[in-house]
């Protein structure tokens, strides 16, 4: 038995560490790739796991000759503005959803559930077409189809977090005379915090990862964000990917950050309110 048992974790041990393995590796060859000059990314030090003759010159480029800070900032500003919008509304539908008893309930949380799952393709055509006719094309108004990606998602895990909340704090809250609005600012909301983190973690990545939108709705490059930015990184022949593996590497500093630093709040957020108490 023991035997049996210490074969099954060994396995089990091997198995996780070829995924870490696998999920690493990419990002790990993209830093790499970022040290080296162009000759030897195409040349016989390809597969060098050290570059031979490293340099910043790609890093220099990005940021200074192609502007990636621009794209950068562009990117903070949308994802900053999106996940604020998406808390906000998220929280008072869910709230809505899950204290409030009307016909259809069930539907509309399947209507809500369903909507996420269209692919952009679909809905690209129709969102270009509004946004030219009220003039939005090429700015920050991008937010608003940005939160079309996360925001029925974002109501279902808060839905969730809702009802885990007894009522009764409720209407003890309504006995000391506080409106609907304190009695979900000042005691459901912190309660639900741990579903609130989540969802705004979650929608900053989306929007910060984003690119099919951003680059079908703002062509002008000065609203240019982080993925659409790095696709540009090109000549009429030859895709620079030097200058690409730079640019990701810098670019996706801030999420591995993000993840790294609040992970247990996303672990907690996302499995909290599918605990019944």
């Amino acid at each position: 038995m023991q035997q049996s048992k210490r074969k099954f974790w060994v396995i089990f041990g091997i198995v996780v560490a070829l995924y870490l393995f696998a999920m690493v590796f990419p990002f790990f060859w993209i830093v790499v790739t970022s040290f080296k000059t162009s000759g030897e990314i195409f040349g016989a030090g390809a597969f060098n796991i050290i570059p031979e003759n490293p340099t910043l010159v790609n890093y220099i480029k990005v940021m200074f000759e192609k502007n990636i800070l621009s794209a950068i900032l562009n990117s903070f500003i949308v994802s900053t503005v999106t996940t604020l919008y998406i808390v906000v509304v998220a929280t008072l539908a869910a709230y809505a959803i899950s204290r409030f008893d009307f016909w259809g309930k069930n539907v509309f949380l399947g209507i809500i559930l369903a909507v996420s799952m269209f692919p952009q393709m679909v809905v690209i055509g129709p969102v270009y077409d509004m946004f030219l006719s009220l003039g939005w094309l090429n700015s920050f108004a991008i937010v608003l189809p940005y939160s079309t990606i996360t925001l029925p998602i974002a109501v279902w895990i808060l839905v969730t977090h809702f009802n885990q909340i007894p009522l009764a704090l409720e209407e003890s809250a309504k006995i000391d005379g506080a409106t609907a609005f304190q009695t979900l600012y000042k005691i459901l909301f912190p309660l639900a915090a741990p579903g609130v983190f989540t969802v705004a973690i979650i929608t900053f990545i989306a929007a910060w990862n984003e690119f099919l939108l951003s680059i079908t709705l703002n062509t002008n490059s000065s609203y240019h964000t982080v993925p659409v930015a790095i696709s540009f990184l090109r000549t009429q022949f030859e895709i620079l990917w030097g200058e690409v593996a730079a640019a990701t590497a810098i670019v996706t500093i801030p999420t591995i950050i993000i993840v790294l630093f609040f992970q247990k709040q996303i672990v907690s957020g996302l499995t909290s309110g599918g605990v019944k108490e």
